[in-house]
C-alpha cells in the first residue's frame, strides 16, 4: 500500500519525536482567504497566540508537490505573497501533489496533512458548511471533519453560511460541537447566533478529557471545539446579518455563483463593516491559535500521566 510522504520540517519533527504539543494551522486563510499584507499579520499573530500556548505551531500545506507539516521562512514568503500557490482542499491534494505544485491548504486538506504527520490539534478561522442559496453546495471540510479524529479549534461556520443547516449536518455526521466558556455556537464575527449547542467545556482539560473519551470509543470523527470572537472585535449580529442578505443579492444579480461566490460575500462583508470583519478576522484566528496550544499542552500532560 502507497502512503504518503509527509515533509516536517526540523523544529517541528524535533518536537513530535520527543512528545511536545504541536498544533497545526492552515495556509489558505493566508494565501487566499486575507489580504496583502493583513495575511502576513495573521500568521504572526496564529504563531504567537500557538506558542503562547506554550505549543510548537506548523503550517499545513504543499511545498512543489510534497505534503508539508511547518513551513520555513523563505517558504512562508512565497506563500504570503501568493505567487502560483494553488487553493488546494482534500480532493486537491493528490493533483497538486502529482503536478508538482504549490498549494495553500484549506481546513479538508489541512486535517488530511495534519492526522498523517500525527498531529492532534487544529486552528483555524471558521470552517465550511452549507450555503445559503444552495443547500447541495456543501464544504468538503464536513465530510473531512467526519473521518478525522482530531480536535479542531474554530469561531464556527464562516458567517456567510447557513449556519442552522450547518449544524444539523454536523450532528448528522456525529460530528461533536463543543462550546468553549459558551453554549452557543458562535458566528464566526459574531458571538451569537441564537443556535444553542449541546455540550460545553470551561477549560482545556476538559475538551482534551472529552477527546479521549471519543477515541476510546474508536469514534473516528474530529471534536469541532468552537470558542466566540474576542469582545474588542466581535461584531454585532445584526450587521452581519444584513451586510450578507445585501452580498447574497449582488452576488445574485452580478452572476457570481460557483468558487467565486465565497470571496465575493467576504469582500462584500469587508466593505459593509466598514472593515471591522477583517479585524475580527484577525482577533479570532489569534484567540483560537492560543485555544488550540492550551488544549495540545492538556493532551500531552494527560498522555504524560497515562505513560
Amino acid at each position: 500500500m502507497l502512503v504518503a510522504r509527509i515533509r516536517v520540517i526540523p523544529n517541528v519533527a524535533s518536537a513530535l519525536a520527543s512528545g511536545r504539543a504541536v498544533v497545526a494551522l492552515e495556509s489558505s486563510v493566508l494565501a487566499q482567504g486575507l489580504p496583502i499584507p493583513q495575511n502576513r499579520e495573521a500568521a504572526r499573530r496564529m504563531v504567537q497566540g500557538v506558542e503562547l500556548g506554550g505549543a510548537v505551531p506548523a503550517f499545513t500545506a504543499v511545498v512543489c508537490g510534497v505534503p508539508t507539516m511547518g513551513l520555513e521562512p523563505d517558504e512562508l514568503n512565497r506563500f504570503l505573497a501568493r505567487d502560483g500557490v494553488r487553493k488546494v482542499a482534500a480532493r486537491d491534494l493528490a493533483a497538486t501533489i502529482a503536478q508538482k505544485a504549490d498549494g495553500a491548504t484549506t481546513v479538508s486538506a489541512s486535517l488530511c496533512i495534519a492526522g498523517l504527520a500525527g498531529v492532534r490539534v487544529f486552528a483555524t478561522g471558521g470552517i465550511g458548511g452549507v450555503h445559503r442559496d444552495s443547500p447541495f453546495d456543501e464544504s468538503g471540510d464536513l465530510a473531512e471533519l467526519a473521518r478525522t479524529p482530531m480536535v479542531v479549534v474554530c469561531a464556527g461556520a464562516k458567517s456567510i453560511l447557513d449556519l442552522p443547516a450547518t449544524l444539523e449536518r454536523l450532528e448528522t455526521l456525529g460530528v461533536l460541537v463543543v462550546g468553549y466558556r459558551t453554549n452557543e455556537l458562535p458566528g464566526f464575527f459574531t458571538q451569537t447566533t441564537g443556535l444553542m449547542l449541546s455540550t460545553r467545556a470551561d477549560s482545556p482539560e476538559e475538551i482534551a478529557a472529552i477527546y479521549r473519551a471519543g477515541l476510546a470509543l474508536g469514534r473516528p470523527q474530529a471534536m469541532l471545539v468552537v470558542q466566540q470572537p474576542p469582545d474588542a472585535v466581535a461584531l454585532p449580529q445584526r450587521l452581519v446579518d444584513d451586510a450578507v442578505t445585501d452580498a447574497l443579492a449582488q452576488a445574485r444579480s452580478s452572476g457570481i455563483s460557483g468558487p467565486a461566490t465565497t470571496p465575493f460575500l467576504l469582500a462584500a462583508v469587508l466593505r459593509a463593516t466598514d472593515g471591522r470583519s477583517l479585524s475580527a478576522n484577525l482577533g479570532l484566528l489569534e484567540e483560537n491559535a492560543a485555544l488550540a496550544g492550551r488544549i495540545a499542552i492538556a493532551l500531552q500532560r494527560e498522555a504524560d500521566t497515562l505513560s
